[in-house]
């Protein structure tokens, strides 16, 4: 079985995509600024959070960071 661990935030990137930043989001999302500039570093989003970002950045779920496979023996 595989499992995935969320690496690097895609975050800033996606924003800038979508010429948004993150006050934008935090009113489209109602998720606090705060809690946005956590995700931005080390912060991983719960499942509720990403849904909601996805879908204002136009994106999957699985966008929203680079994944590392850690493979279990």
């Amino acid at each position: 079985m595989s499992n995935y661990k969320a690496k690097k935030s895609n975050l800033e990137a996606l924003l800038s995509k979508n010429s948004m930043n993150l006050e934008g989001l935090e009113k489209t999302t109602h998720i606090p600024l705060e809690q946005l500039n956590g995700y931005m570093s080390k912060k991983v989003m719960n499942l509720s959070a990403a849904m909601s970002i996805s879908k204002e950045l136009n994106c999957q779920i699985e966008d929203l960071y680079d994944w590392e496979l850690e493979e279990k023996i």
